[in-house]
């Protein structure tokens, strides 16, 4: 179980809004400092004045381009500049991409691969071996239930998500034990910026839907993180599709999967 420390801090990429923003809100009202991280630094600096104001912690904002190679190490170079030890990553950004394979752009693609998971990988690569000689702190990793089965239209998307998912659980066995955890957050379809992102608001499996919000979202990832849940999928609804998808033949799944995502004019 990863316990609470008033002067614990916590990063939290992909901090500028949606479930990011609301990651930060629930550590910093749950006592954390933080270190905020995103391409966006208004966003990022008005999320942080809230947060002083509303919980009186100590917040600050850097600035990184995480889909970009290299923006992982730039980003811990400034951290150790400034002195800052990382007790838990969140690992939030992320973003989708919507079409078919064959006609969608690589550049994007490469993007997301380098975002999703490189990125990723690479930050709890460069701060978990320290936690876990410390003997504290954790990965909070957003993955999606994107992870459990091949996504047709957003193919890559859904490869990161498994990856991620994999990724997480496999760690979290690794460190259990050491007083560290590792958390797989994965969330279905949230009310975000990411839709209009990933170009997919004309997609039957989000228009007309009523989605999850990014709160309630955050609030199950922050409390299965502390209770020390490997895995967590917020919404009975979003579980019990977790569990069918095990029982159901796979060519079924990925078939379901792309009549879902189709788009509702197609």
């Amino acid at each position: 179980m990863s316990a609470v420390s008033s002067s614990e801090t916590v990063l939290v990429t992909g901090a500028s809004s949606g479930i990011g923003a609301e990651l930060a809100r629930v550590f910093a009202k749950g006592g954390a400092s933080l270190v905020l991280t995103a391409r966006s630094v208004d966003k990022l600096e008005a999320l942080a004045a809230e947060l002083r104001q509303t919980h009186g912690g100590k917040v600050r904002v850097v600035a990184a381009d995480l889909g970009a190679p290299g923006g992982p190490a730039r980003l811990l170079q400034r951290l150790g500049e400034e002195g800052l030890e990382v007790d838990v990553l969140v690992n939030n950004a992320g973003y989708a991409g919507f079409g078919p394979f064959t006609e969608t752009r690589w550049a994007e693609e490469a993007g997301m691969l380098q975002l999703n998971v490189v990125s990723l990988t690479e930050l709890t690569k460069q701060l978990l071996p320290a936690m876990v000689a410390r003997g504290r702190g954790g990965v909070l990793n957003v993955a999606s239930t994107a992870a459990f089965q091949p996504g047709p239209l957003m193919a890559v998307y859904y490869a990161t998500k498994a990856y991620v998912l994999s990724f997480s659980e496999a760690l979290a066995e690794e460190v259990r034990g050491s007083g560290v955890t590792v958390t797989a957050l994965c969330p279905g379809a949230t009310v975000s910026g990411f839709q209009a992102r990933a170009a997919m608001e004309a997609s039957k499996l989000v228009k007309g839907k009523r989605l999850m919000d990014a709160a309630t979202v955050a609030q199950a990832g922050y409390d299965g993180f502390r209770r020390g849940a490997s895995v967590v999928i917020p919404g009975f609804q979003n579980r019990l599709l977790v569990q069918s998808v095990r029982f159901t033949p796979r060519r079924w799944v990925t078939r379901i999967v792309h009549r879902m995502q189709e788009r509702v004019d197609a």
